[in-house]
């Protein structure tokens, strides 16, 4: 089968033939429709599990995917052969992902049911990104009404959160580069919008703000944030840059965030997007072997929503 994967740690990845994967007991192999890109995928290049999990290499690389079920391992009755899934299929050894035409993947991992309303290809860039939005904005505590600062919005991860923080009422004040990410934000279900090109945000933002969720700033531009949230409030990043004591000492709750990727987070994604309450703001859908200049792109930050990797469209 195709796959795009690196030999070892810190190497450009590529495109192979490499075998298909086979199906044991207890996992699912499932005909891949899409990949979704994430950043985690070129951090995994990097060797940013090394010392947490085994790996296997060649290495495929890819963390979330969507398809259809075509063997099923003994013991399994979670799914059925002909299901149409989706959810993040990174298991242990790391390096049996879904930039690949197929995966077997262990049937306890986060993968459920796909959305109906939506194209496969499209499902594909949902986990990873739609359940931090949803993890990051439970954990903040917000209510209706209430304001948050958004720090980061336009990439997967903030285009989701935005449109699922508007759903539930909260008033979004989102960082944005242009005008033209501006509009594009605002049109997802931000309130306002801060063009952080122009000046500082702390120096645009009076501050009040209910909570912080900060996708994208190292530690020092983090700890700048944390004056414009009203004392008691919460703050978040994804970039473990926080400091608690820090964040104490200013009367606020919260710091580093990890996302659990779980079955019942992809069901309430899926519901979102079959209610209509939640759509994919897709930036990219390029073919597989393009995997490694998209992998490039997102290292540089050139990506706005997300890319997805066009495997087997007929599946849609």
């Amino acid at each position: 089968m195709k796959a795009v994967a690196v030999n070892q740690f810190k190497s450009i990845p590529q495109v192979m033939d490499l075998p298909e994967p086979p199906v044991k007991a207890g996992t699912i192999r499932i005909r891949l429709a899409a990949a979704g890109l994430n950043p985690f995928d070129w951090k995994l290049v990097d060797g940013i599990l090394e010392n947490q999990m085994p790996h296997v290499f060649p290495m495929i690389l890819g963390t979330d995917g969507a398809g259809v079920v075509e063997s099923v391992g003994a013991g399994v009755d979670r799914f059925k052969v002909g299901d149409r899934v989706y959810g993040q299929m990174i298991h242990p050894p790391v390096g049996e992902g879904s930039y690949a035409e197929m995966v077997t993947v262990p049937d306890s991992v986060a993968i459920a049911a796909a959305p109906h309303s939506i194209a496969l290809s499209d499902a594909a860039a949902l986990p990873t990104a739609g359940m931090t939005a949803l993890q990051l904005l439970d954990r903040s505590g917000l209510t209706e009404g209430q304001k948050l600062l958004l720090i980061g919005a336009t990439g997967g991860v903030g285009s989701f959160l935005t449109q699922v923080a508007k759903a539930r009422g909260i008033y979004v004040i989102a960082t944005a580069s242009s005008e033209e990410s501006a509009a594009r934000t605002q049109q997802l279900g931000a309130a306002e919008t801060i063009n952080y090109k122009t000046a500082p945000v702390e120096e645009q933002f009076p501050g009040g703000a209910d909570a912080l969720i900060d996708l994208v700033s190292d530690k020092v531009n983090f700890e700048k944030m944390l004056p414009l949230v009203k004392k008691g409030g919460h703050v978040n990043t994804t970039q473990f840059v926080a400091d608690k004591d820090r964040i104490h000492e200013l009367g606020l709750r919260g710091g580093n965030f990890e996302t659990k990727g779980t079955p019942a987070s992809l069901d309430a994604l899926r519901e979102l997007i079959d209610n209509g309450r939640l759509t994919v703001p897709v930036d990219r859908r390029i073919p597989l072997d393009q995997a490694p200049q998209a992998i490039a792109d997102s290292r540089a930050a050139k990506s706005k929503g997300k890319t997805i990797l066009l495997i087997d469209t007929s599946l849609d």
